[in-house]
């Protein structure tokens, strides 16, 4: 149904042990698909972190991959276990105690879109599940997993950027009176999927592009940097939330007037945390 489980995009000579990813910015949304769902296409797109992909693009230019999500997040959720099946959704699949993620009907093949809305009328089989994870689950994460591992294999350590957007209404009610919005929230699961030196690091490089930076809530992190960071093996992991009121508008999921000039920040935001992993800046040896 879609092109290709995952599009990377290589750097001409590899000279950092950064990795972005982006698992939730593709766009292509083909008309079989489609024609099975609820919601219409303009609604579907509202769970996807459309245009990160091109917001983050520059990585390359700075000797680091790029990875990206081939089909969309309301197709499959490649920031889920393949094993949180929602029995709501799927035929046959089991319980498997409270996931909140699941009972949400997010689980790794989605059951709602954003704001709740329904994306099937009726279940799936298991069948198309299994179809699905493994045609574009599996290869997806395989090919991190490799990119990891070449980090690691090069450097000496690996450190994921796991690259994602969040909806500006997202922070409601998060933020205390008279403190600045947070642009950026940095999900590091607390300090169990980086460093405290790796995060202070990507933090600093967001702050110093006048950018507002919070750490783990509302977002810590999910599937991909709990399966990924490993600060102890000189694995790292951070998941970088933006909210996409500085660069689209998320009615319409269109770039607004302040996209390039945002892109452009980004631009030097991506050069500061390619150097993280440069041997020449630091050495980050597994702790």
């Amino acid at each position: 149904m879609f092109k290709a489980a995952y599009h990377l995009r290589s750097p001409k000579r590899r000279e950092t042990s950064v990795v972005f990813a982006s698992p939730h910015s593709a766009c292509d949304y083909p008309a079989a698909f489609l024609a099975r769902t609820l919601p219409d296409a303009l609604a579907m797109r509202s769970s996807e972190d459309a245009f990160v992909d091109r917001l983050f693009a520059p990585a390359p230019d700075h000797g680091a991959p790029l990875l990206l999500a081939g089909a969309p997040r309301a197709f499959v959720d490649l920031n889920r276990s393949a094993d949180e099946l929602d029995p709501a959704l799927i035929e046959g699949a089991r319980h498997h105690g409270h996931n909140p993620r699941i009972a949400s009907g997010l689980g790794v093949i989605p059951r709602v879109v954003a704001g709740g809305r329904v994306i099937y009328d009726g279940k799936l089989s298991m069948q198309e599940a299994r179809k699905r994870i493994d045609h574009y689950w599996r290869p997806y994460h395989a090919a991190l997993t490799a990119q990891m591992d070449a980090a690691h294999k090069a450097f000496g350590n690996a450190v994921l950027i796991d690259c994602h957007s969040m909806p500006h209404e997202a922070l409601d009610g998060t933020v205390r009176s008279g403190s600045r919005r947070p642009d950026v929230v940095l999900g590091d699961r607390f300090g169990a999927s980086a460093s405290r030196e790796v995060t202070e690091r990507i933090e600093a490089a967001f702050t110093d592009a006048g950018l507002s930076v919070a750490r783990n809530t509302p977002f810590a992190g999910a599937y991909i940097t709990q399966t990924y960071g490993r600060p102890p093996r000189g694995r790292h992991a951070v998941q970088i939330e933006i909210d996409r009121a500085l660069y689209m508008d998320e009615r319409s999921v269109t770039p607004n007037a302040n996209f390039e000039a945002f892109a452009a920040v980004m631009a030097d935001v991506i050069a500061r945390l390619a150097d993280i992993g440069r041997p020449v800046q630091m050495p980050l040896a597994a702790e």
